[in-house]
C-alpha cells in the first residue's frame, strides 16, 4: 500500500510540474501596462468572452462567460461557464483570483486547481466597466470581454491597438459568432 502511495504521489508531482511548464510565461506583460486604477465592485458581474487568442486552456469550448462576486477575505470568486462541442455538454468551473499587490491594481491570480495560481492581468477597462481587454501572464493568452456579446468597433480599435503594441498577435484572435 505505501508503495501504491508513493506512486500517486510522484505522478501528482509530475503532472504540477508538467502544468507549470506548459504555463510558464514566455514573455512577461510589463507591469505598467495593467490598469492602475481598478475597481473591483465595478468588476463584479457577468463578462461574455467576444475574442480570445486560441489556447489550450479553452481548447474546443465556445459561449465562455465568467462571473464574478466578492468574497469574504476580498478576493473574487469567479464561476467559468462553457459548451464545449467536442463533447456536446456544458462545462462549468469554480475558481478565485486573488490581487497581486495592491487592490487598485487590475493585476491578480487566478485558480481554478488549487494551489495552482496563473495570471490574470487587466490590460484595459473602459469607464463603465462594460468592456476589458485580459491577459495571463505571456503574449500567449489575450482575451476581449464584454457585457454583452459583442463590443463597439471604436472600442474593438482601442484593444487591438493596446495589444498590438504590447506585442500580441492580433491578427490570430478567434471571435465569437
Amino acid at each position: 500500500m505505501k508503495k501504491q502511495n508513493w506512486l500517486i504521489a510522484l505522478a501528482a508531482g509530475a503532472g504540477a510540474a508538467g502544468l507549470a511548464y506548459a504555463f510558464w510565461p514566455k514573455n512577461k506583460i510589463p507591469k505598467t501596462a495593467i490598469v492602475q486604477s481598478f475597481d473591483k465592485h465595478k468588476y463584479l458581474g457577468l463578462w461574455y468572452e467576444v475574442a480570445r487568442l486560441p489556447n489550450r486552456i479553452e481548447k474546443n469550448l465556445k459561449n465562455v462567460t465568467d462571473e464574478y462576486s466578492l468574497n469574504e477575505d476580498g478576493s473574487l470568486a469567479v464561476i467559468t461557464r462553457a459548451y464545449n462541442f467536442d463533447k456536446n455538454k456544458p462545462v462549468e468551473a469554480e475558481g478565485k483570483a486573488k490581487f497581486v499587490g495592491p487592490e487598485n491594481r487590475g493585476q491578480l491570480k487566478v485558480s481554478y486547481f488549487l494551489p495552482i495560481y496563473l495570471d490574470y492581468n487587466v490590460l484595459d477597462v473602459d469607464a463603465k466597466y462594460r468592456y476589458a481587454l485580459v491577459s495571463g501572464s505571456s503574449l500567449e493568452y489575450l482575451w476581449i470581454i464584454s457585457r454583452e456579446n459583442t463590443i463597439p468597433d471604436e472600442i474593438r480599435e482601442r484593444f487591438y491597438a493596446k495589444a498590438a503594441v504590447l506585442g500580441f498577435d492580433v491578427s490570430k484572435l478567434e471571435w465569437t459568432s
